[in-house]
């Protein structure tokens, strides 16, 4: 599949960070209902390959593609189609757990009619008007991974989505993720833990080259 016949796609990236090269060459195709699983050691590149596909970061050379043109021709447009769930859940504390979802759906201008679903899905719906100040790190998890069903983007990019995830919590994110695809959704994760995405292409990055 060339870049352009792609949804998602990234052509010869490379990345320079801190004057380090952390990566070049590298290119990615996804159609609809298509994985990418990015693996390899800590400070191989893996989240910040991420923040360049989310168009947080600009490639050292290289040119990502959404639906055949380039991010950067319309990267508001772009944005609106990427949910990036990083290391951080991005949970305001004084918000309470369903205000928190909420704000992503408003945010992506829905209208929270997504947000009871979400939150029944990753086992949230009786800690709706909880804090999230009072949340464990596993619950702010969930309440971070439960944005991707109330503001719903094509493409998910999600950075180790596992920590803090009990056995139960992992289930409801693999579901997540089928559903997501079997609806034409695009998933590139990052993750040292066992995650389920069954025929995902897969991108290996080099060994630590950590100073």
């Amino acid at each position: 599949m060339t870049g352009e016949a792609a949804h998602s796609a990234g052509e010869d990236l490379a990345c320079i960070r801190g004057e380090r090269l952390l990566f070049e060459h590298l290119s990615f195709a996804l159609g609809p209902g298509e994985a990418l699983m990015l693996t390899g050691a800590n400070g191989s590149g893996k989240t910040s390959f991420l923040r360049l596909v989310a168009g947080l970061l600009r490639p050292a050379a290289g040119r990502i593609l959404w639906r055949g043109r380039a991010i950067g021709d319309d990267i508001e447009a772009y944005h609106s189609a990427v949910h990036f769930a990083g290391h951080l859940d991005a949970v305001k504390p004084v918000l309470t757990v369903a205000e928190n979802v909420g704000f992503w759906s408003r945010l992506r201008a829905g209208d929270g009619a997504q947000v009871p679903t979400a939150l029944a899905h990753f086992g949230l719906a009786a800690l709706a008007e909880m804090p999230a100040r009072f949340l464990s790190a596993g619950q702010r998890r969930r309440v971070g991974l439960a944005r991707l069903l109330a503001a719903p983007a094509a493409l998910w990019l999600l950075d180790e989505p596992t920590v803090s995830l009990d056995s139960g919590a992992v289930a409801a994110l693999e579901t997540a993720i089928a559903d997501h695809r079997r609806q034409g959704g695009l998933v590139i994760a990052a993750t040292h833990a066992a995650l389920a995405l069954p025929d995902a292409q897969t991108l290996a990055f080099g060994t630590d080259v950590s100073p």
